[in-house]
């Protein structure tokens, strides 16, 4: 056996104690130098430099700025920039102050205003137009609810009941005690469905009409009701899948039409003047009329001409009342009977020469049908002189557009029993149905793909939204709905089947008038100008949408203004979603704030990197105070 060397664990020994002290020494070199060049890039020295700068005109203005100089002499060069433009003096934000309005504008209704309406002439009711403030005389305050305001009751005990407080209007209960439309009883009026030519109720008169004309069978489904009192009419036909726009002036008749808002049923400020009525061509399958005390055969039959224009193709015209059935009603209408003769005869010329079809009169109600195409109309023009077809115009344009005395003349077709514009189909089908005018190619860009893909989209919007807002998922907790912007109605549609109506709006400013396509649909709506306040009366809707209005209005008028129109047509305690881009979303929820909402932006339903976003917002409850109390709200 070997021995181990002793050398060898000799040298071992010393390597490694060798290693050790070099290890230690370049420790301690590292070290000296590391704390040298602290000591040397802490101690800098500021040396002040005069920069000066000039400009034409103006004195030479000298700073100092510092470069920084080390200890070794080295100068460190400065990249900051020294040529700037000196800051603007600070400007303090504009604070944004809305107060309430005083109580006396509670039932305000600023382009349909009694004051000022009497600057307008009295012809053809000019003067109760549209007639809207110039911009100095916009109330920039936020319309109050009466003292003792109460949520309205739900659909469909709110088609009978309404509360006093809410519309403090005993007129009508007098006026009209005999004719059975509304009663008074201790904190609300009752309304049992009457009318003046329907006393036995709205339910037996519509079930009159039902035995002349087919309204079970989904060919009916759009209705207007002309000079429509509380719109009983209109609030009884929707258990017959029949929606209805009701409409009146803001006239002798105190709140007719907020009594039908406030029950629940579709209704708009409006009258026969001068203008067009605010709705598209071909867009009622039902027109009505029940002593509604227009005058349809004066003024060359202009106001029936108008009612032709917004018919669709073999669409109706109901008329009750004078002169209807004059032989039994004259002496009980104080009129002659030459005179009611006289004015049914001239109804009967206009119809004519508009190749109306008098389908029946029976007892007190009359109905015409309008012809499907105007193959024979365009024929008959040698026999009747007048109205001859308009002329290089747009059918659907309706907002401050004046009245025609011509004939509006349908799309062409090639065969006599061909439908004008298209066959609509029955409702339900009618709501989800390709429109005619999308699969007729009318409107550039908007193809049956776009339908589709649209209706579906907001399936999937409105499913989202009610994940927000428990209250739009809550069945009955809203009843009115406004959707500001509407395009093809998909908002609407994705509400078909909940207790709501929906007031779609397109705007006169978009870019493609889509409304013909909405009552293509089976649903209803008007135009508006969203820089001018609506024709409907304060606390109107539960619910408001409003989707894009905000970038659609860029530049066009104060978001302010629009935001106090929301307000004035909003009722307390309703809710409103909008959908727009983040940066009119924070504008907007500043200005809400004023307002005292509650208000949240969320993210869009697709994530959080879309440049889209939703905001949601409540209006708090808050009314006048109390007469006594001679104080605002707050």
């Amino acid at each position: 056996m070997a021995c181990p060397n002793p050398l060898y664990h000799l040298w071992f020994f010393n390597t490694q104690r060798a290693n050790l002290y070099y290890l230690t020494f370049i420790a301690i070199l590292c070290s000296f130098f590391y704390l040298i060049g602290i000591w040397t890039h802490s101690t800098t020295i500021p040396i002040p430099i005069p920069i000066t700068s000039s400009s034409a005109g103006t004195a030479t203005q000298c700073s100092l700025q510092p470069l920084i100089a080390t200890r070794s002499g080295t100068v460190a060069l400065d990249f900051r920039a020294h040529h700037m433009a000196a800051d603007p003096p600070r400007t303090a934000a504009r604070a944004i102050h809305l107060p309430p309005c005083d109580a006396k504008f509670s039932e305000y209704t600023p382009c349909e205003d009694a004051k000022r309406s009497l600057k307008f002439d009295r012809d053809m009711l000019i003067y109760r137009e549209r007639h809207c403030p110039e911009p100095n005389e916009v109330l920039k305050c936020r319309i109050p609810a009466p003292h003792g305001y109460t949520a309205p009751f739900r659909w469909p005990e709110s088609r009978e009941n309404v509360w006093y407080a809410n519309v403090p209007h005993k007129w009508l209960t007098f006026e009209k005690k005999k004719q059975n439309w509304v009663r008074f009883e201790k904190d609300r009026f009752k309304f049992p469905g009457g009318g003046t030519m329907f006393p036995n109720g709205a339910d037996a008169y519509i079930d009159d009409i039902s035995r002349l004309i087919n309204l079970k069978d989904g060919s009916i489904r759009t209705a207007i009701d002309t000079g429509c009192g509380v719109a009983s009419w209109g609030a009884y036909l929707l258990s017959r899948n029949i929606v209805t726009v009701s409409f009146a002036p803001r006239d002798t008749h105190e709140a007719q039409v907020q009594f039908a808002l406030e029950r629940g049923v579709p209704a708009l400020i409006g009258v026969f003047a001068s203008i067009r009525l605010p709705y598209p061509s071909r867009a009622f399958d039902m027109a009505h009329c029940s002593r509604c005390l227009i005058p349809w055969g004066q003024y060359d039959g202009l106001y029936l001409i108008e009612v032709d224009r917004i018919l669709r193709p073999g669409g109706y015209w109901i008329l009750s009342g004078p002169p209807i059935n004059w032989e039994k009603h004259w002496k009980g209408w104080n009129r002659t009977q030459q005179d009611l003769k006289a004015e049914q005869i001239g109804i009967e010329n206009v119809a004519k020469s508009l190749c109306w079809k008098k389908l029946k009169q029976k007892d007190d109600l009359a109905i015409w049908q309008k012809p499907t195409n105007h193959i024979h109309c365009k024929i008959n023009r040698k026999v009747f002189r007048k109205p001859q077809f308009c002329q290089a115009q747009d059918p659907d344009k309706a907002w401050y557009t004046k009245m025609d005395k011509c004939l509006t003349p349908l799309p062409e077709v090639s065969d006599i029993k061909k439908v004008s514009g298209g066959t609509l189909a029955k409702w339900p089908e009618r709501l989800t149905s390709i429109p005619p005018r999308i699969s007729e190619g009318t409107l550039k860009g908007i193809t049956a793909k776009t339908f589709t893909e649209n209706t579906e989209l907001w399936k999937n919007r409105v499913a989202h939204y009610k994940t927000l807002d428990y209250q739009l998922a809550e069945p009955g907790r809203y009843r009115n709905l406004l959707d500001m912007n509407s395009y093809l109605g998909g908002f609407a549609a994705a509400l078909v089947d909940d207790p709501v109506w929906v007031m779609n709006i397109v705007p006169v400013e978009a870019e493609i008038n889509t409304l013909g396509v909405i009552y293509e649909r089976g649903l209803i709506g008007t135009y508006q100008n969203w820089c001018e306040a609506m024709s409907t009366y304060p606390r109107t809707y539960d619910f408001i949408h409003a989707d894009s209005v905000f970038s659609l209005y860029k530049d066009r008028c104060d978001i302010e203004d629009i935001l106090l129109e929301m307000d004035r047509i909003l009722r307390p305690e309703g809710s409103v979603i909008f959908r727009d881009d983040v940066d009119y979303l924070v504008k907007i929820k500043s200005i809400l704030d004023a307002m005292q909402w509650d208000s949240r932006i969320v993210d869009h339903e697709m994530g959080p990197h879309q440049r889209e976003k939703i905001l949601l917002a409540v209006k708090q409850y808050w009314t006048a105070p109390a007469p006594q109390e001679g104080k605002n709200a707050s």
